[in-house]
């Protein structure tokens, strides 16, 4: 039987070190083209065969994309984790998912344990300390914190929030409430201030109900809307969760979605053309935004970019949000500020 070739046997006949064959075959831009060309002569006529396990080992890679989202069962992170996995498997990285609230010690020992290369966040919320002390590349998707030295990508969320007002003030709505995401979350924050500046401009009575990403938060807005003694014609809510409580708030206490008012939710969840009446809500391109992420942490894991001081030259990346309209809104059945 043949002895196996070895990466020393591939020098010899190149007539090069070992390292240059090893930066040939792991680094090939860092060797000059008749170089290279040579090692891979080499290689073909020894029939060497690069041992990926023990180049990874070597070279610390884990070969694995670590994804760290709050609250797993969020319908919104579906598509995006999807769409991180099948661009990871295409250049051989396996993913990994967990949920950033696991604790301040656990998140120290991320940058360390040597179980991922880089690190996918969809998390605004932890610590900077913590964050800019993981010594892997990193991406900010979807959420993000200024404090954190990491690229990020994602929707313009003021200019999205825009999209929605426009579209109820468009169908004759001027009384417009928001209920409004998280106070401390940077998305709620400010899809908020989009509001708020898109209905200045057009002259509509804008208030806010304070909320959350969630079904109850809905439910709770709908029922202080119904108490309420003049009822905004509209409604904008922060998340697609909080619209579709809302909606079946206001259904269980026998009003009429869009007569009685008009609904608009945020992100475009899988079910939300299935809810009835169907929701009106602002697109975010999961899929593309899930697809843009692994691209960028592919290309840092790699390059190894996020170790360096080029961080900052790696810009945030827009993605365009859009508005999906469907029945739940429609024209005011009555006169805006008339008693409802």
């Amino acid at each position: 039987m043949r002895a196996r070739a070895r990466i020393k046997d591939v020098a010899s006949l190149a007539g090069v070190s070992t390292a240059t064959v090893s930066r040939a075959l792991s680094s090939p831009d860092t060797v000059g083209p008749a170089t290279r060309e040579k090692v891979m002569e080499a290689v073909k006529a020894t029939g060497y065969r690069i041992n990926a396990a023990a180049r990874d080992l070597r070279q610390r890679r884990a070969r694995s994309i670590l994804i760290l989202a709050p609250d797993l069962s969020n319908t919104f992170f579906g598509k995006i984790f999807a769409a991180i996995q099948e661009e990871a498997s295409d250049v051989g990285l396996t993913v990994q998912i967990s949920d950033s609230r696991i604790g301040r010690d656990r998140l120290l020992s991320l940058g360390y344990d040597g179980r991922a290369d880089g690190i996918v966040l969809l998390d605004g919320g932890i610590d900077p300390e913590v964050v800019n002390g993981w010594k892997l590349p990193l991406v900010q998707l979807s959420e993000w914190n200024d404090e954190y030295r990491a690229p990020r990508l994602g929707i313009d969320n003021r200019a999205a929030a825009r999209l929605a007002v426009d579209h109820l003030a468009d169908l004759g709505h001027r009384d417009i409430l928001h209920v409004s995401g998280p106070g401390e979350n940077v998305l709620g924050v400010e899809r908020q201030e989009g509001f708020l500046m898109a209905a200045a401009d057009r002259g509509m009575t804008a208030t806010v109900f304070p909320g959350a990403f969630t079904l109850e938060a809905g439910a709770q807005a709908a029922r202080h809307w119904a108490a309420l003694a003049t009822r905004p014609t509209a409604v904008f809510c922060a998340s697609d969760e909080c619209a579709l409580g809302f909606i079946s708030e206001c259904v269980h206490a026998g009003f009429d979605v869009p007569s009685d008012v008009s609904v608009v939710g945020f992100d475009d969840i899988d079910f939300a053309d299935r809810f009835l009446p169907a929701l009106t809500t602002i697109r975010q391109p999961r899929a593309d935004m899930g697809r843009a992420a692994a691209a960028r942490i592919i290309q840092m894991v790699e390059g190894r970019a996020a170790g360096s001081d080029n961080v900052d030259a790696l810009p945030t990346e827009r993605l365009e949000p859009a508005l999906i309209i469907r029945s739940s809104t429609g024209t005011p059945k009555r006169k805006p500020g008339a008693p409802a």
